[in-house]
This record gives C-alpha cells, sequence and structure tokens, in this order.
C-alpha cells in the first residue's frame, strides 16, 4: 500500500515559493527603479545677505615731489663745477647752488642790459602776482575750513550725508595742497626777482670792470633731486643746471584707465600697498586730471590712461622719496548696507545673469539683474529675496530641477 503527500502540505509549499518569488522581483524592482531615479548632486552653497559692499580699482603708480625747482642762470657766462650731489640738503637762501661768472663780452652790449631791465620789472609783476594767489589761497581754504567744522556738527546730528561730509573734507585738502604751491611759487617768485636784479648788476658798477662771479643761491629750503649739468662748461640764459625739492612733500601718482578714472571722485579713500612697509599707507585723492594720454601696456595694447594725484593722511617719515613705486587701490564705490550675491554663484545665459537658487532639494534657475562688483560679490537689484540659498560654482551636472545636497564642509586642521 503506497503513501504520498497530502494535498494541503503541497499547497502550502507553493504558497510560499510563491511569496519568496514575489518578494525576490519586489526587491529588484525596487533596485532597478532607484537605479534610473536621478542622485543628488552635491554643492557648495551660499546666503543672500545684506552688509557693506566696497568696490576698489588697483593699479600701480609712483610717488611725486608735488613741488619742485629747477635751477638755471640768468645770464649768459662760464659755470663753474658744481659741488653738490643728489640727496644734499639745501637751506633757502643761504645755500651756494650754482656759481655763474659772466663773459666779459656781454659787459658791452646794450641789448643785454635792456633784457636784464625787462627781466627785473616782470619778476617784480609775477612776484606780486604770486602773493596775490596765496591771499586768494588762504581766504578760500579758512571758508573751506568753517565749511568743514559746520558739517562735522550736522553730520553728527545726522544732518547731512557721509559724502557730503567726505566732499568738505576733501575741499580743505584740495585747498591746504593749492596754498602750498602757492607759497612755494611766491618763494620761487622772490627767488626770480633777485636773480634778475644780480643779473642786472653784472652791466653796472664794479662789476662791469670786476667780472664779480654771480652766486646763485637756493629758492627754497630741501634736498638735491637731480645735478644736470655737473661739469664746469658755458651756460645760456635758462639751462637747467640742477632740481631741487623737498621728500616730505610727495604726493602719489597714479595712471588709471580712462575707463575706471570715470568712477572715481575728488575724496575717495585710497590704500598705498606694496610700497615696501609691512602696512598699507593711507590716502584720499586729491586731483582726477581732466586729459588722459596714450600708453601701450607690457603685452603691447594701446591704453588711455589718466592721472590721478593722491594725497597721504599717515606718510611714514623718511621711508619713501621722490619717483618710488607703489601700488594704490582706489575706492570707486560703496555702500553700508546693500543686497550681494557672491561672484561665484552668477554665470551668464546670452546677455543675462542667471543663478542657481536651492528650493526644495532641488536646483532652479533664476535670473538676476546686479550692480557693482568687487570680483567677490555683486549688488543686487532684483532677482533673490534675502535669505535665500544659492548655489556656488554650478557645474554642468546642474540644470533646472535637479536634486542637490550641500556639501559637507571640508575638516579644519
Amino acid at each position: 500500500m503506497s503513501t504520498s503527500t497530502p494535498p494541503t502540505k503541497r499547497a502550502k509549499k507553493g504558497g510560499w515559493k510563491k511569496l519568496i518569488g514575489i518578494a525576490v522581483g519586489l526587491v529588484l524592482a525596487i533596485f532597478i527603479i532607484t537605479g534610473l531615479m536621478p542622485k543628488p548632486v552635491e554643492v557648495e552653497t551660499s546666503e543672500i545677505t545684506r552688509s557693506p559692499l566696497t568696490v576698489t580699482v588697483l593699479e600701480e603708480g609712483k610717488t611725486r615731489i608735488r613741488n619742485r625747482y629747477i635751477i638755471s642762470p640768468p645770464i649768459a657766462g662760464y659755470l663753474k663745477r658744481i659741488p653738490l650731489r643728489a640727496g644734499d640738503r639745501v637751506v633757502e637762501g643761504e645755500t651756494v647752488v650754482a656759481t655763474i661768472v659772466a663773459s666779459p663780452a656781454n659787459f658791452l652790449d646794450p641789448r643785454a642790459k635792456a633784457q636784464a631791465e625787462a627781466a627785473v620789472q616782470s619778476a617784480e609783476a609775477a612776484r606780486m602776482q604770486r602773493n596775490e594767489q596765496v591771499s586768494s589761497a588762504a581766504a578760500e581754504l579758512d571758508l573751506a575750513r568753517k565749511e568743514l567744522s559746520r558739517a562735522r556738527t550736522l553730520r553728527d546730528k545726522g544732518a547731512i550725508s557721509v559724502q557730503e561730509h567726505d566732499a568738505a573734507i576733501n575741499r580743505v585738502d584740495m585747498l591746504s595742497n593749492q596754498l602750498g604751491s602757492a607759497q612755494f611759487a611766491a618763494k620761487v617768485g622772490e627767488f626770480e626777482l633777485q636773480q634778475a636784479m644780480a643779473a642786472l648788476t653784472q652791466y653796472e658798477g664794479d662789476a662791469v670792470a670786476s667780472g664779480k662771479p654771480l652766486e646763485i643761491r637756493s629758492p627754497v629750503s630741501g634736498y638735491v633731486l637731480n645735478v644736470i649739468e655737473e661739469s664746469a662748461r658755458s651756460v645760456t640764459p635758462g639751462m637747467p643746471l640742477m632740481e631741487i625739492g623737498n621728500p616730505k612733500d610727495l604726493e602719489a601718482e597714479i595712471e588709471l584707465l580712462s575707463s575706471d578714472a570715470v568712477g572715481v571722485s575728488p575724496g575717495a579713500t585710497v590704500s598705498i600697498e606694496q610700497w615696501g612697509g609691512n602696512e598699507p599707507l593711507e590716502g584720499r585723492v586729491v586731483l582726477i586730471e581732466p586729459g588722459g594720454f596714450m600708453k601701450v601696456s607690457a603685452l603691447g595694447v594701446e591704453e588711455q590712461r589718466v592721472k590721478v594725484r593722491v594725497n597721504f593722511t599717515n606718510l611714514p617719515e623718511g621711508k619713501l622719496g621722490d619717483r618710488y613705486r607703489v601700488e594704490a587701490r582706489i575706492q570707486t564705490w560703496h555702500e553700508d548696507n546693500v543686497l550681494q550675491i557672491p561672484t561665484g554663484a552668477l554665470f551668464r545665459r546670452g546677455s543675462t545673469w542667471m543663478t542657481f537658487v536651492v528650493e526644495g532639494g532641488k536646483a532652479h534657475s533664476r535670473e538676476v539683474q546686479i550692480g557693482p562688483n568687487n570680483g567677490l560679490s555683486a549688488a543686487v537689484k532684483s532677482g533673490v529675496a534675502e535669505g535665500e540659498i544659492v548655489i556656488l560654482h554650478p557645474s554642468d551636472a546642474v540644470s533646472e530641477g535637479t536634486p542637490v545636497r550641500v556639501r559637507p564642509a571640508a575638516p579644519t586642521r
């Protein structure tokens, strides 16, 4: 008599096999679906914030002595060898910088004597004009200082803007420079009158017979910058012999591209860098020259440049001299409360600026309008709001609707 498996046991065994098969199929289907689903792209992000924003332009320049004087002989004659060298100190009205022995033939020339008399009259008129310029510059500076005092009071009360206050400071700086230049010109005018009168005496009295040499004394106190004619030789009136100036009277001359100079205003703050010291020097723009000039760059490109003059506000004693190389970072735009976006989050689509904003774990492209930027951040006019998260340096894997995951920050050591 044969035995067999009960039907109920065979049915249960077949049911378990079906369930196992279905489970395996579901697992495979989940793996396949998961594999086909797009994986989130790791990205770096930043938040749209409000903070101060400053835009600057960095260019090379050089220092220069603001007021310099070139010594030249008032008469023709023979120049004795000049003993002074560059760097020697000279004292106004005391140091003899050159000695001229007049030619005897000139003593008998009525025309030369008439020219000397005319030179005295011209020098006298020039001296009077320069003295008037000193008085005018002093009066303007006094008025500017009073206006600055009022501007400070109004600024403390919040009645005027910071820009208006800075403009008042810049006007005082400019007029101070103008007064210094006028006073320097007045000293030079007095010196030129004395030289013209000394030249006239060569044609009168005992000087005619004796041929007494004409001593040229320094018109200003300072230092010898350059000796142009060192050796003894014959000279003519107006020939440059020596250059004199005061290294303490320094300013910086920066050559900007004309397109950058348009954004610079008198009174703009300046940081003088790469001058040889450990800390940058501070300065302010006092003048943007109205005329430009052509300059060829190191790459052979013709560039239109404009000279910008900068006053030092913390010049170190005895560190910088005439025509020293410096780099100047000049402020062209500043606001204290600006909605800004990192420039690394911006990219071009045609002529439009775009960015990717993270919303709901996905990237969404957004058109933005930007204003001034300093290379790191740009002012936002429209397109994004404060607090929104944008993607920095989006790769080609990021597009509209791409799932993203914020990349964890690298550990610091």
